[in-house]
């Protein structure tokens, strides 16, 4: 067990797996089957603890993992900083939508 790849080794293979060109892209988001990550983390069975470290380190470098239950996606942090943010007002309307129900 000793020798299996850490959450770290891990989260480095797939962000260099973003950085690698497949599928018709040279670059950028992907996703990855369960199977493909147990691969990577030479595990049968990746228990949630397990998921949440390699998720973990991926955001320190830079990067998402998001558990879609059949499949993870990975994307790059910077992907989210151009959307639009929720404003106190729209909050504010959403709220008082529900109070006339």
């Amino acid at each position: 067990m000793a020798d299996r790849p850490t959450a770290r080794q891990v989260a480095a293979q797939l962000a260099a797996l973003y950085e690698r060109g497949f599928a018709g892209k040279e670059r950028g988001r992907y996703r990855i089957s369960m199977k493909h990550l147990r691969v990577l983390t030479e595990r049968k069975r990746l228990p949630p603890a397990e998921l949440r470290r390699i998720a973990e380190e991926m955001f320190e470098l830079g990067y998402v993992l998001i558990d879609l239950e059949t499949f993870f996606v990975v994307l790059a942090q910077r992907t989210f900083t151009s959307y639009r943010r929720v404003s106190d007002g729209a909050v504010a309307s959403l709220l008082s939508t529900y109070a006339q129900h």
